[in-house]
């Protein structure tokens, strides 16, 4: 769960750098999050939750 958080923490605060530096419209990251919420309940979600965990623990062991 707390993977899951800072994840979410840290995707939220790259949208928001995209925002004011490269000129992301609110509309986009508005079609962004729906994609992503509704992404969240079709039989992919499993296999992309599978892969963040998998480079979540990647980057924890190159960190020393």
């Amino acid at each position: 769960m707390v993977l899951s958080i800072s994840g979410v923490v840290l995707l939220g605060v790259v949208m928001f750098l995209f925002w004011r530096k490269d000129g992301l419209k609110l509309s986009h990251a508005a079609v962004c999050a729906l994609f992503g919420f509704y992404l969240a309940g079709t039989a992919l979600a499993p296999g992309i939750q599978a892969g963040g965990a998998s480079l979540a623990s990647l980057l924890g062991g190159i960190a020393p």
